[in-house]
């Protein structure tokens, strides 16, 4: 018991708390199955090091600001037809990171655009990609509140330092003139540099009226169309899906 207690202190003087507080059951495990030495501490370790993972994935979600947890497991591919999941498996990858790709989520309200894109970002912390996840008027406003406070260029790290941004619910409210070209300066900033999640109600032949400025939306677009997968949502709302009644057959 002695020898026990000690070597509980001497993991925890070694920052290995998680394998202080599994020695006992580790070691019982190991008389057990009468493994050696090596076995022993390798189970030890192993231990420790999954306790680390989870705490660091734990620490990165909660950096990414998302929502919400929703994963791709849990999306329902066969209520929306529309979608190509072999695609979206494949975008699950994160290749698209690794080559500073950008994904377009388009489609009306309710048909799972957001979801994808959380289910995205959540795929990325689980491979150790830094993601920020932020709503289009949460990011206007935070970005004109640095511009009239004169400290944009510092506010602009939040946005330009993850490798993947998502940037929810573009095309819900218009954007005027100072909001137009801070979304313009974070699209143009992060081209072939970091990749870009984004969601939108609206069409591309809408984002002239969007930005207020139709010179402006073609050059958003022609950097954000250059290198990116578009993924055009047509289907019915989940949120509604329980609401609708069936048709009577005659």
């Amino acid at each position: 018991m002695k020898a026990l207690a000690q070597g509980r202190e001497r993991l925890s003087e070694l920052g290995l708390d998680h394998a202080a507080a599994v020695l006992a059951e580790t070691l019982q495990s190991s008389m057990r199955e009468k493994s050696d030495y090596m076995t022993f501490l390798l189970a030890l370790l192993d231990h420790e090091r999954g306790q680390r993972q989870q705490r660091n994935l734990e620490v990165r979600t909660k950096l990414a600001h998302l929502p919400y947890r929703k994963t791709m497991e849990e999306f329902d591919f066969s209520f929306q037809p529309s979608i190509d999941e072999r695609q979206v498996r494949e975008l699950s990858t994160m290749s698209f990171v690794g080559q500073q790709e950008n994904v377009i989520l388009l489609g009306p309200p309710g048909v799972g655009k957001s979801h994808l894109a959380v289910a995205l970002g959540v795929e990325a912390i689980r491979q150790g990609i830094s993601v920020y996840f932020v709503s289009m008027t949460q990011m206007m406003s935070d970005l004109r509140k640095a511009y009239e406070e004169n400290r944009l260029e510092r506010r602009m790290r939040v946005y330009l330092r993850p490798k993947l941004l998502i940037v929810d619910e573009v095309g819900y409210m218009p954007l005027d003139p100072v909001a137009a070209n801070l979304f313009f300066h974070v699209v143009s900033a992060r081209y072939e540099r970091g990749s870009l999640v984004m969601t939108s109600n609206k069409g591309f032949g809408e984002w002239g009226e969007l930005l207020g400025d139709r010179v402006l939306a073609t050059a958003v677009l022609d950097r954000l169309l250059h290198h990116a997968h578009i993924l055009n949502i047509r289907g019915n709302s989940y949120r509604l899906k329980d609401r609708i009644p069936l048709s009577k057959e005659a």
